[in-house]
């Protein structure tokens, strides 16, 4: 680990999401004068949100950039030293953790606390981003509300996305699932669960080809039914909402090497805290947590690295 320069603080936050911040805003008034860097997309998944309704505190609704520069504004009233910059290397094999910075900077920490979060997988196809914020989603929790009453459709075959069907199905007038195969991958219960809900048309054998809409407003989507058999045929449907539920990936990759994560990459850390292995590396945020991933708990796991790094400084000192 080279670098051009070593910094010496006590406490390193990674990461500019909900966790990372309020992490920030705790550690801050704990006088821990914590560093947090943004990384690759400042203020993480919330920043594309365009409406948030269920936040405790914002009752007429708020949109992510709106939030996000909120809570950076607090964490910078206590005293956060805000930076831009990704986490190139770390080496947290001694007391004295090191972190590399774009490739050059090191920081030397004696507490790091996790806030990468993870980043929804996509199709990959233009119409994802063409239609951002105008019907794409990637969490029906969070965005289910602005489609009721309306037809949706949910990507996938999974437990994520039985789930996430079921749940717009008690808000939504229709839910078609795609599924690429001629059968759920998701559990039995779930599974039956979904063919019991009148609402919801399995659309098996089916996949997405592109969406259509107007003026950057989602009004279908444009699939395709048995690919690449003689059968083959192209089918559009109607809908408002187009919801994917393929699967989030945790951004842990850099930590691998010395923190433990399960087969998917969220990171382990001891049940009822935010603790990973490595004494003085904390996690919190959606890179932990693979069943609830909202802004709220987000956040109140950024409140718990944050006392738990500074109750572990406290006996360390």
């Amino acid at each position: 680990m080279q670098s051009v320069g070593i910094e010496r603080i006590k406490c390193l936050i990674i990461g500019s999401g909900p966790a990372g911040y309020t992490a920030a805003i705790y550690t801050a008034r704990a006088n821990l004068k914590p560093v947090l860097y943004e990384g690759l997309q400042p203020g993480g998944q919330l920043i594309t949100t365009t409406e948030i309704e269920n936040y405790p505190g914002y009752y007429k609704g708020v949109t992510g950039p709106v939030m996000i520069d909120d809570f950076k504004k607090q964490a910078q009233r206590f005293g956060t030293d805000i930076r831009c910059g990704i986490v190139t290397e770390v080496n947290f094999s001694d007391k004295i953790h090191k972190v590399q910075i774009d490739n050059n900077k090191i920081i030397e920490t004696e507490t790091v606390i996790i806030a990468t979060g993870a980043t929804a997988k996509y199709l990959g196809l233009e119409d994802e981003k063409k239609y951002a914020g105008g019907g794409v989603s990637a969490c029906a929790t969070c965005d289910g509300f602005f489609f009721r009453g309306k037809d949706v459709a949910v990507v996938g075959g999974g437990d994520t996305a039985a789930e996430e069907a079921t749940y717009l199905a008690g808000l939504c007038k229709k839910v078609y699932m795609i599924v690429r195969s001629d059968e759920l991958r998701a559990s039995k219960i779930m599974a039956s669960k979904i063919i019991r809900t009148s609402n919801i048309e399995i659309l098996w054998k089916h996949q997405v080809r592109g969406l259509f809409g107007d003026k950057g407003i989602v009004e279908g989507a444009l699939l395709v039914k048995n690919k690449g058999e003689k059968d083959e045929e192209e089918i559009k449907i109607k809908i408002d909402g187009f919801f994917l539920a393929i699967g989030h990936k945790p951004n842990s990759d850099i930590f691998k090497k010395y923190i433990d994560t399960d087969e998917v990459g969220y990171i382990k850390t001891i049940p009822g805290t935010s603790k990973t292995k490595v004494p003085g590396v904390f996690a919190c945020g959606d890179v932990k947590d693979p069943h609830y991933r909202q802004a709220v708990t987000a956040a109140g796991s950024g409140c718990m690295a944050a006392i738990d790094a500074e109750r572990y400084l406290s006996d360390k000192n």
